[in-house]
Formats: structure tokens, sequence, C-alpha cells
């Protein structure tokens, strides 16, 4: 099993977000936003730094049967964006995150560290995105006593509260209509029942952070954060659909070459765009 083996210290919380897409048109408009998103996030010094983006072979995941895609290897320079709890524990050169990622498509893994914590911090986000309403129990696989510790939270992307200070009417699927394919709005307490196409991102994230005193706090912190970021990610995945809707990969890895020389002269420019840390 590569997976990281403390379970008894760590938190285990699955994410199910519902969403009237094909699995083949999520591929695209997941990276057609990410891409989108991180030149939002990039100025003043901070933001995002993409070191490679390259194919892989001959990695197996989950049980092996999902062994070659995109490994993409990113650099988020957080100084100005994190908490301001977290600035008070953490020294100056911290304030880098790095994330790996192997999108092996449909499935996808994520690992996310810090070089100054090392092997004290670990975050792990596999997705596998399923053509279905979110009813499976277990996609991932988990063993017996690591279900047992599994959360599992559905993420409503038109109905789940969004805070006042992020909420943006064009963002809004219970608003949104879209010109390409006649999808939307999204209306009323269960609009996936109804919906065809429709599929899941089934995100397990794993959180491992060591620091006793502060271990609780940071993995909570950690979990609404993630719920905050899928539910606004996937909102505008959905409300983006116009734009990227009938777009190739082709189309996304030109775009993606793009961004990173946009990033790259972004990064030390101007002032610090995108969340800010409180």
């Amino acid at each position: 099993n590569d997976s990281v083996t403390n379970y008894n210290i760590m938190r285990i919380q699955e994410f199910r977000v519902i969403l009237p897409l094909t699995v083949e048109e999520y591929q695209v408009a997941q990276l057609f936003n990410v891409a989108e998103a991180s030149k939002n996030e990039t100025g003043g010094g901070d933001g995002v730094e993409v070191v490679k983006n390259e194919p892989f072979y001959n990695y197996p995941l989950l049980g092996g049967n999902h062994n070659e895609g995109q490994y993409t290897y990113k650099i988020y320079h957080l100084k100005k964006k994190v908490p301001a709890f977290i600035r008070l524990i953490a020294p100056n050169g911290s304030m880098e995150v790095h994330e790996k990622s192997w999108n092996a498509y449909p499935y996808c893994r994520t690992v996310i560290s810090n070089e100054y914590m090392k092997e004290d911090f670990e975050l792990k986000i596999e997705t596998l995105h399923i053509p279905d309403q979110g009813t499976k129990k277990n996609v991932h696989e988990l063993a017996g006593n690591i279900l047992a510790k599994r959360e599992v939270s559905y993420i409503d992307i038109a109905n789940s509260p969004v805070s006042s200070n992020e909420y943006k009417a064009d963002e809004d699927p219970s608003r949104f209509k879209s010109e390409k394919t006649g999808r939307g709005p999204l209306v009323g307490p269960q609009w996936w029942k109804t919906c065809d196409p429709v599929m899941t991102c089934y995100k397990l994230v794993t959180c491992n952070f060591k620091w006793r005193f502060f271990q609780s706090t940071v993995e909570n912190f950690i979990m609404e954060t993630e719920h905050r970021l899928f539910t606004n990610f996937h909102r505008q995945v959905f409300t983006s659909m116009d734009k990227w809707h009938g777009m190739t990969m082709e189309d996304i890895r030109y775009l993606e070459n793009k961004t990173k020389e946009e990033l790259d002269n972004l990064r030390p420019l101007g002032e610090v765009r995108g969340t800010v840390g409180e």
C-alpha cells in the first residue's frame, strides 16, 4: 500500500462533488479552470510557480489500475496568503507549499508538502471521477480500519453555502444557463436527480499534521479550507462552461504552456492578487 501508514493520528475526509457534466468534459473543464485560477492568485512575490508539467509512465496508482498520465510539480509562494496563526508559528522561509500531482485521469493523486515541516506535514488528495450521482460506498478501495475513520461530505454546487465576501452572481449555478449546451440553472434541493449527464468527483483528503499542540486546529482548518475551495472551484467549473466547452486536450496543453510563461512574468510584479490570509 502506497498510502501514508500512520492512520491512527490522521484525518480522512471524502468530499463528493456532483456535477452536470460528462467525465470527459470535466477533464478539460478542470484543467482550464486551474490555469485561470493560478493567474488570479499570482503577483506581488506570491503565487504559483510551475516547475514541471510532463507525461509519466509506469507509476502504479490505486492498486495499479492507473499507471500513466501527466505529472505536474508546482511551488506555491504563500508568504502573504496564509492565515495569521500559521505565520506566527512558521518562520519566513517556510511559506512555500510544494504540490506534486499525478493526473492519470479519471484518477488523480495530489500530494502537498512543506520543506520546513518535512515529514511532519502531508496533505494528500486522491480523486476518482465517475459517471454517477455520488452513491458509491468505497471507490478508493479503503481497508476496513481506514474506512471506519473516513468522514463523507457532499458538496452541492448550487445550494452549499458560500460566504458573502466570496459570492459572485456570475458564478452562481442556480442562476447560470449555458448558451452552448442549454444546461442550467441548477434549481431545487436535488437538481442532480433529473440531470443528464451527471458525474461525481470523489475527493479523498488525507491530512497528517504531527505538531501535537496544533494538530486538531490545523487539520480542522485544512478540511474547512478544502471544503470551501472545492465548492468555489466547482461553481466556477460549471459557470465557465461556455468558455471551455468544445476545447480539446491539445488546446489545454497549449493554454498551460502559455499560462506558465504568464505566471513567471506575473509573480515578481505588482500587488498580491486573489486570496490573502486573515
